[in-house]
């Protein structure tokens, strides 16, 4: 197979992150090849446990926002208890003061996790985009889905294989136009078992065997292409091959679960609010908020999981695993931390940069006054030399003759003009 694939995301940003993640996703398939193990599951595994690691300065950052701000929040409701009925300007700039102070008491900032979710965000947005679209990133695999997508097309197959397959159909509008690359990605989304009873009974074996070798995790046959919701219902309705065994709906139904478990623990782990022994309607709120929001995401997590290739599901099982043992680590760190002594090192970090902000203002107060002063000069010398040419204008009107006054010269000449300042400075100088 030669090329880049079509299925490769084009999306801005995700996109270029998606081909430094794939590069790294085909090293790692590429080694586990040479090792005797090439097997997209494993794969996953570490492929998540490199990149969490790779993004471990910004967990750490986010995770120490986060714990002081479980510290301080209980002052921040404090202070705006205090001013909750004060709705004027000048008690909104004072409660604005005093938060700000309390920032910079703790030395975090209003956006400081807002940096990190936004680089994070992209990064993530890639990582589903590799595994999703495997055969796009790692050629080995393409290679394999390749192979048997030849055979299919060669073979005149592709309208049966759109009436017969699940699922097929939604993928495949236009069977004539339809190329290879696109049809790999087909291959790849389909049911896996459905797509082996149709290679099989058309006696198409070209690349199968390596897909389903790539793709079986932990139980042979249960393949990470498939979704948990396709292999039970497949175990409850169609399953008259036996292709589907009590052990495959056994794992495919602990995935979806393992998430949510994962994912429950990581909402455990996460920094509490503290109590500030004074709560109002906005704390109350927002825990309120707090507590919906860590019953549902486990919940969405095993939908998703459930009804999602499996790969998916593992990466986000073996995704949680990691942050869990990352919350773990830096909660033991931040716990052994005093807090007294980074409140401290805050306190004189901010008077450094609040007296460096005054020595900036006072640099370009300086500077501001410098170019008044030229400003200034320069008037001055303007006013001086159109002074100087009012005065010889003058001069040389006092010496026309009297019959040119401005009354007979023409309008507008300089003789008028002359006439206008020598009658200017006579009634001044009465």
């Amino acid at each position: 197979m030669t090329g880049i694939l079509l299925t490769k995301s084009t999306t801005p940003i995700i996109g270029w992150v998606a081909s430094l993640l794939g590069k790294i996703m085909e090293i790692i398939f590429n080694v586990l090849d040479m090792i005797g193990i090439p097997n997209i599951g494993l794969s996953i595994i570490l492929f998540t446990i490199i990149v969490y690691l790779l993004m471990l300065p910004l967990t750490i950052k986010q995770q120490k926002f986060s714990k002081l701000s479980a510290k301080m929040n209980p002052e921040m409701q404090v202070i705006r208890e205090k001013y909750k009925n004060r709705k004027d300007n000048d008690s909104q700039m004072q409660m604005n003061a005093e938060i700000q102070a309390i920032y910079a008491k703790y030395g975090v900032s209003p956006t400081g996790s807002c940096v990190q979710l936004l680089i994070q965000f992209p990064i993530l947005l890639a990582l589903y985009q590799v595994i999703y679209r495997m055969p796009a990133y790692v050629p080995k695999i393409g290679n394999a889905f390749n192979a048997l997508a030849s055979e299919i097309m060669n073979g005149n197959l592709l309208t049966e294989f759109k009436d017969t397959v699940r699922g097929a159909s939604s993928y495949i509008r236009d069977v004539e136009n339809i190329t290879t690359n696109q049809f790999i990605d087909v291959l790849n989304r389909v049911n896996f078992s459905d797509l082996s009873s149709f290679a099989e009974s058309h006696g198409i074996t070209a690349g199968l065997a390596d897909i389903s070798r790539y793709n079986s995790f932990l139980i042979e046959g249960f393949n990470l292409a498939n979704s948990p919701s396709s292999v039970v219902s497949t175990f409850f309705k169609n399953n008259a091959a036996g292709n589907v065994t009590i052990m495959m709906v056994i794992l495919a139904i602990a995935i979806p679960v393992l998430s949510a478990v994962t994912q429950w623990i990581n909402v455990l782990l996460m920094p509490k609010q503290e109590s500030s022994g004074n709560k109002g309607e906005t704390a109350d709120t927002m825990a309120s908020s707090m507590k919906t929001m860590n019953m549902v995401m486990p919940i969405m997590s095993a939908f998703f999981c459930y009804t999602l290739p499996a790969g998916l599901g593992l990466y986000w099982v073996s995704g949680s695993v990691v942050r869990s043992i990352q919350q773990v680590i830096i909660n033991r760190h931040m716990d052994k931390m005093d807090l007294n002594d980074i409140i401290e090192k805050n306190k004189e970090k901010s008077a450094k940069k609040m007296e460096k902000m005054k020595e900036n203002q006072a640099k370009l107060q300086q500077y501001a006054n410098m170019n008044t002063k030229g400003i200034n000069t320069a008037n001055t010398k303007n006013y001086t030399q159109k002074a100087k040419e009012a005065a010889d204008i003058s001069g040389k009107a006092s010496s026309v003759p009297a019959k040119t006054s401005s009354g007979s010269a023409k309008p507008g000449s300089l003789m008028a003009k002359a006439n206008m300042v020598k009658e200017y400075n006579e009634r001044n100088n009465k």
